[in-house]
């Protein structure tokens, strides 16, 4: 199934405006905007009942569509993944159902303690944003050999997030890993390893005060990732080496929804899923952009010209025209309702969204509202 993109504007390299800055705050040359284009999914209800059991049957599976493939988290800017990931997601009334297939010649994994750093092995990885505002989301990594690790975060780290890691866990959730090959075993050649993960709404919108289950047309903020590490044998075991012509070892990160840069907890670029009221298999629906989404971005990348400026002078802006709102691609009937508060230590920016009236708003700490 061909899968949609939404196309927002997200900031790159520096450039010079032309437009000159107010006399009281000193001048700064902005990033460069660029295309992004997070993913899109219409998450449909489940055609038949599913056993977690790692093995992503026909009978249960094939009539879900498959997600676009994954790439590399710097986008294009690296090589694509030399081995396929995809996903596949369902829902009941109970819960969530997720599914990865990962080609996987060496299938191998060395942590077993749960709550662990698991992406230090080869693992799959879940981020959650069921509210949309980038902040309190869920992690979920798990390895091949079943060991995982389940996570909240108040917020990204780049605002001063905090995870709450080993006191926290996804209440209700269901998990089961299917290797196609042998685990561990540098004798033989492996096919794939895949996951399958149950997640109760209860559990995925506890971080939404009295929200219990999705309607038809919500849309959640998703992303995935698999951590790949290079490897070679040595005495019978797998052992990390560097990358391909380079000197330090590092992982490769392949996901969903690229974030352009080497961090995953970037929720406002994370992939779109539409929840669909739809049987898999029965009926299609088509993925309805949200044109708010846009006026949300046109906030995102001010909160973006705010930290570069603070960055470069120690405070933030304290007046609309130093962060050159005109210079984003908006329409100027847009950029005229916009709206900048501040005091010595944060401020508050909000637009006025001419499809539905909303006035949108966006803090220091990079929360939307």
């Amino acid at each position: 199934m061909k899968q949609n993109t939404l196309k927002f504007l997200v900031a790159s390299t520096l450039f010079t405006t032309a437009c000159a800055p107010t006399a009281s705050e000193k001048p700064h040359n902005y990033s460069e905007l660029t295309v992004f284009t997070p993913p899109t999914y219409v998450c449909y209800k489940a055609p038949a009942p599913i056993t977690i059991d790692g093995k992503m049957d026909a009978a249960e599976w094939d009539a879900i569509p498959w997600s676009s493939e994954f790439v590399d988290i710097e986008g294009d800017k690296q090589p694509k993944p030399t081995l396929q990931t995809r996903t596949k997601m369902t829902y009941t009334n109970e819960g969530m159902y997720f599914a990865c297939l990962m080609e996987e010649p060496h299938v191998w994994g060395n942590i077993t303690e749960h709550d662990a750093v698991i992406y230090h092995d080869n693992d799959f990885e879940i981020f959650l944003n069921p509210s949309n505002d980038t902040h309190n989301y869920l992690e979920y990594e798990i390895n091949a050999l079943g060991t995982d690790w389940d996570l909240y975060l108040s917020k990204p780290y780049r605002d001063a997030g905090h995870a709450i890691l080993n006191n926290w866990e996804f209440a209700g959730m269901q998990k089961a890993v299917h290797i196609d090959g042998t685990l561990n075993n540098p004798s033989d050649t492996d096919k794939s390893w895949s996951v399958e993960v149950f997640i109760p709404w209860k559990s995925i919108y506890q971080v939404m005060r009295g929200k219990e289950t999705p309607v038809n047309g919500e849309q959640l903020r998703v992303n995935f990732s698999r951590v790949q590490w290079t490897t070679e044998v040595k005495d019978g075991k797998y052992v990390k080496i560097p990358k391909p012509g380079k000197d330090k070892i590092a992982e490769y990160n392949w996901v969903w929804s690229p974030s352009g840069v080497i961090n995953i907890h970037l929720p406002e670029s994370w992939g779109f899923v539409q929840i669909s009221d739809k049987v898999a298999g029965k009926a299609t629906d088509t993925f309805v952009t949200n044109p708010d989404e846009a006026i949300k971005w046109l906030l995102r990348n001010l909160y973006y010209r705010q930290n570069q400026y603070r960055g470069a002078n120690k405070a933030y802006a304290t007046q609309l025209a130093t962060l050159q709102p005109e210079t984003l691609g908006e329409d100027a009937a847009i950029i005229e309702t916009l709206q900048l508060h501040t005091t010595p230590s944060m401020y508050e920016i909000s637009v006025v969204s001419p499809h539905t009236g909303k006035t949108w708003s966006i803090r220091q700490d990079g929360f939307v509202w």
